[in-house]
């Protein structure tokens, strides 16, 4: 598989392992998916499936998570937590929305 197939194959795998999670085990329920990087790996046409399914699943009742360094998916999604480094090496931190 390529970078952008493997990262959709790894996107569908958490998808369905939450949704199995959930259907075993009775009154656990899984509202939040977090998903680090992967983004980069992929192209355009991809990266458009990729959001496409993530909001499927936000528009479903639960939180998606995303962290990632790029740029292009500041302008796909609406609220976000901005971090940097200061000067002082301490962290920084910024809620960004445009709802």
């Amino acid at each position: 598989l390529s970078g952008g197939e493997q990262f959709l194959a790894s996107l569908s795998l958490a998808f369905g392992l939450s949704d199995v999670v959930q259907s075993y085990s009775g009154a656990v329920r899984l509202d939040s998916i977090f998903i680090d990087e992967g983004f980069g790996s992929l192209d355009t046409d991809t990266l458009d499936t990729a959001m496409r399914a993530l909001e499927s699943i936000r528009q479903s009742g639960r939180v998606v998570g995303i962290i990632s360094h790029v740029s292009e998916l500041q302008s796909r999604i609406p609220t976000m937590i901005r971090i940097w480094k200061t000067a002082s090496g301490s962290a920084a931190a910024k809620v960004i929305s445009e709802d």
